[in-house]
């Protein structure tokens, strides 16, 4: 059972979306615990923080999409 809930994980933490590790990187935090905040505060503010996760997850995806363009052009 435990090798199960590791390959969910490990699967949930390369094909989220990568706020909670993007986040730790900038600010040298491990994201584990920026998830454990993300689901606190939740549980707190009845559901804000999953707002403000949404559009940074927004913003970084917009970000790859303009990288990924922007390389594309240049490899024309």
């Amino acid at each position: 059972m435990n090798s199960i809930t590791e390959h969910i994980k490990t699967y949930m933490e390369r094909h989220a979306y990568g706020v909670c590790d993007w986040l730790g990187k900038r600010m040298n935090i491990r994201s584990a615990r920026i998830r454990m905040f993300f689901i606190y505060a939740s549980f707190l503010t009845i559901g804000s923080p999953i707002i403000i996760y949404l559009v940074l997850a927004f913003w970084l995806d917009l970000r790859k999409l303009m990288q990924r363009q922007r390389g594309s052009v240049w490899d024309l």
